[in-house]
């Protein structure tokens, strides 16, 4: 009786149809321990970002970009040698040696080479965040449909607040116990059960969808190792969607650079500013928690992709205008936490159901090298478009006016995506009765 209750409150939250239980609950605990192993080291990287000081955060931006320019090739060349679950488990478990490096060198290094090892780490992390949540997606878009997308990633995307929130909370508490070192070890270990999930998810996806098209999911994706580059380009839909990517990137940028900077200004010791930031990420999650679990489906269910998709830049519209009319630190905060809820409950989920209608090779190269290369260089953008109007004396206010005509352009491209999906699944559904 109570695994029957407990799977009709689960049917009240989400709309789940029959077969799709197994290949969710998977989906929900890889997401889970990826949020949570990433949301452990975020905090730990904004401490040593900022202990490395904010006017350097620039350099730690472009750093960050070349780092990724290096890092796509390769990953492209593992998608066209290995099959997914292989090039996944492999690619994670790089990153899993990284950490065990970076555990030594915290722990031996002299304060003065701590700065240099926290700015390392800050582009690491910064790599790692994007490069295995992509990867997360690529591989959940080739497991579910668009139709599926719609009712299933905001449950999804739960499991990531949750994540996020268990990270921060114990990032939160244990920090100034167990020092950031130990906690370098928790993420390793979540790491790794990312990995079994992901296993044991490749199997199931055999039975739970046909492959499409032709494709096996179980042989390598195959083509170029510059393919991710190339169809972006060579795509008005790639591109535009690269594009709403870079938008979004310029502008959380900005926003990013006056948190720190509150942050040096009001926390003198390294561990309350660790425990600031694992503070906000942990309210920002618990509010992003409450739409996805109850509104996210629904709302895309009731809108649409392409309006759900217009959310989030009128959000930062609004916000913008706000911080232009009132650049108080209580309306920055607000607006900060309203797109980053708007993104996480709502965009995101949203923007992941854009790719399950390209190609599977696309949904690996092209989507890693957008969701990789192009949202750091938006950060780059970013980064020294916001260093360059403080040196010709612009303020927070002319700043904040400044993004107002970018979030409409994002607004319009925004809606233009959403159609575009829209129309691609509904040529779909007309032409699968005939296969």
């Amino acid at each position: 009786m109570r695994s029957d209750g407990a799977a009709a409150l689960i049917r009240r939250v989400i709309d789940i149809r029959p077969g799709e239980g197994r290949a969710l609950a998977w989906s929900w605990l890889y997401v889970f321990a990826l949020f949570l192993a990433y949301y452990v080291l975020r905090p730990i990287r904004d401490e040593l970002g900022v202990a490395g000081g904010v006017r350097n955060l620039p350099w730690l931006f472009t750093g960050t970009l070349v780092a990724m320019l290096a890092v796509n090739p390769l990953f492209a060349a593992a998608v066209r040698r290995w099959p997914r679950e292989q090039f996944i488990a492999v690619s994670y478990r790089f990153f899993m040696v990284n950490l065990l490096v970076f555990m030594g060198l915290l722990a031996l290094a002299t304060p003065e080479q701590h700065v240099w090892i926290g700015r390392a780490f800050f582009i690491w992390v910064s790599v790692f965040n994007l490069f295995v949540v992509s990867v997360f997606w690529s591989f959940i878009v080739d497991v579910f449909d668009g139709g599926q997308g719609k009712r299933l990633f905001g449950f999804l995307a739960a499991g990531a607040t949750l994540g996020g929130l268990a990270g921060s909370a114990l990032t939160s508490g244990f920090v100034e116990h167990v020092g950031q070192t130990w906690l370098l070890l928790a993420s390793i270990l979540l790491l790794e059960v990312a990995v079994f999930a992901t296993r044991r998810l490749s199997r199931l996806s055999d039975a739970f969808r046909q492959p499409v098209q032709g494709d096996d999911p179980h042989r390598a994706v195959g083509g170029g190792i510059f393919a991710g580059l190339t169809h972006t380009f060579r795509s008005p839909y790639l591109f535009g969607i690269a594009v709403f990517i870079l938008l979004y990137s310029i502008t959380s940028t900005v926003l990013y650079f006056q948190q720190a900077q509150i942050a040096e200004a009001n926390f003198a010791d390294r561990a309350a500013r660790t425990a600031f930031f694992a503070d906000i990420d942990f309210w920002v999650n618990v509010f992003t928690l409450a739409i996805q679990l109850f509104l996210t489906g629904r709302v895309m269910g009731w809108l649409g992709v392409a309006l759900t998709l217009c959310i989030l830049p009128l959000v930062s519209i609004a916000g913008f205008a706000a911080l232009a009319s009132m650049p108080t630190v209580a309306v920055f905060v607000a607006v900060q936490v309203g797109r980053r809820v708007s993104n996480f409950a709502l965009a995101r989920p949203t923007r992941e159901v854009l790719f399950t209608s390209v190609p599977r090779e696309d949904r690996y190269k092209a989507k890693n090298f957008i969701d990789t290369v192009v949202y750091r260089g938006g950060d780059q953008v970013g980064s020294w478009a916001y260093a360059g109007l403080l040196a010709v004396g612009l303020t927070l206010t002319g700043i904040a006016w400044i993004a107002v005509p970018v979030s409409a352009l994002w607004l319009g491209l925004s809606y233009w995506l959403g159609r575009r999906q829209e129309q691609a699944e509904r040529r779909e559904a007309v032409a699968s009765p005939a296969e």
